[in-house]
């Protein structure tokens, strides 16, 4: 196909955008392929800005997705620092915030998420953070340095993975912490109680302090600085610095204002079929904005981790080429915690199982848990344990029943316990 004379615009400058550009030369693609982020700075991975880029164990230049120069060797046009504010899918044209517009005859949309924000007083007080780019990581990491030298106190409101990961890296800079958290453990709705709990030991250990099952209602400060926080039971806790680790909101005002179709519920997110394609043919969308019609899980599925990036982005340059996709990945996220490592494949939220089931050794924290029902594996976690993702997720896709005793059993091979489904 002669194709020098299209052009495919990609909105949206994180891992998944500069993966799909890389995949469409990668493809043989001649046509112009403009990149439109609003940062200014390079794409870059969002994994180190709560882990080794927080933790200080790793340079800043070791988060970006290529080199600088590689975008010009590899002739992609970049637009950063420039937020994509108008689509016009008539005109097929994106106008950028400085009135430029920017015609396309396939569009990517790879707009991301942005932290919710606390709609709470005192969010206007220096010393409230969130923790979403680089520019975020570059400044809470030299507020936990600060707070570990003068024994200071950081409260962050959500235990999820974002939120366990800064309390690691400020413990490790020697910061003290409270974490406030509605549910009744740490990554409750990932977990569920059975693991929550874990991990809920695992930080205590570290000397984080929990607050469970309450809410943050205000943050106090003097002088236009934080002082303390105050719960919904009526707790008030020390703080210099707040971190919101609430969560993240899928970008889709540029597909909604123009009248693309969105998925319903809380999580949203621009629909899009198994190929990526959203309700317009000539657009796709993938990365944390996507909500994908899964193939394999049955369900539309809206996924904010790293991989989901990293495979989408390729994935949807595919289809924008015309290739056959079904985009059938194995949801999958990791997370380094102190001395504890682990991966998670699948997906299996609260009330879809009805067991989970565990081999190796929970009390050392190296095992593997399974969250089942009807005696089929829907999600995987291994903790501690390595090389075992692959037959994790190879029992995910099979769907095949599996004998929950051999499962809980590390002399059982995972592999002789289901049928691999399709790659």
């Amino acid at each position: 196909m002669v194709d020098a004379h299209r052009t495919f615009v990609i909105v949206g400058g994180g891992l998944a955008g500069a993966k799909a550009a890389e995949t469409l030369r990668a493809e043989g693609f001649t046509g112009r392929v403009i990149l439109i982020g609003d940062e200014r700075d390079h794409p870059y991975e969002r994994p180190p800005l709560s882990k080794g880029y927080l933790a200080g164990s790793d340079e800043r230049d070791s988060v970006f997705v290529h080199e600088p120069a590689w975008y010009a060797g590899a002739d992609i046009e970049l637009h950063l620092g420039q937020p994509a504010v108008q689509l016009d899918r008539a005109g097929r044209s994106v106008r950028l915030g400085d009135g430029t517009r920017i015609h396309y005859d396939k569009l990517l949309l790879a707009t991301g998420a942005e932290p919710r924000r606390l709609d709470i007083p005192g969010t206007d007080l220096a010393g409230v953070h969130h923790l979403r780019r680089l520019a975020h990581a570059e400044r809470l990491r030299g507020v936990l340095s600060v707070l570990g030298q003068e024994n200071g106190h950081l409260v962050i409101a959500g235990a999820g993975w974002i939120g366990l990961e800064v309390a690691a890296a400020a413990r490790a800079y020697g910061a003290e912490v409270t974490v406030v958290e509605p549910e009744p453990t740490p990554l409750h709705g990932v977990l569920g109680p059975e693991l929550g709990a874990l991990f809920a030991d695992l930080h205590r250990e570290h000397g984080v302090r929990f607050h469970f099952g309450a809410r943050l209602t205000e943050i106090t400060g003097t002088g236009g600085m934080v002082q303390s926080v105050r719960t919904d039971d009526g707790d008030e806790h020390p703080a210099h610095d707040v971190l919101a680790a609430i969560g993240a909101a899928p970008r889709t005002a540029l597909a909604e204002s123009a009248g693309l179709e969105l998925a319903p519920g809380p999580g949203g997110g621009i629909a899009v079929d198994a190929s990526l394609r959203t309700s317009d043919p000539d657009i796709h969308a993938t990365g944390d904005a996507a909500a994908v019609a899964h193939p394999l899980l049955g369900d539309r599925l809206r996924v904010e981790h790293w991989a989901n990036a990293l495979n989408g982005g390729p994935a949807a340059a595919r289809a924008m080429l015309g290739a056959q996709v079904s985009y059938d990945r194995v949801p999958y996220f990791f997370s380094d915690q102190y001395d504890l490592g682990m991966e998670y494949s699948g997906h299996a939220p609260p009330g879809s199982y009805d067991q989970v089931v565990c081999r190796g050794d929970v009390a050392k924290r190296e095992f593997i848990a399974f969250w089942l029902r009807d005696n089929r594996v829907l999600a995987g976690l291994n903790a501690n344990v390595w090389d075992v993702t692959g037959a994790v997720q190879d029992l995910i896709r099979s769907g095949a029943a599996v004998d929950p005793d051999a499962l809980a059993d590390p002399g059982v091979p995972l592999e002789s316990l289901g049928a691999a489904g399709p790659a």
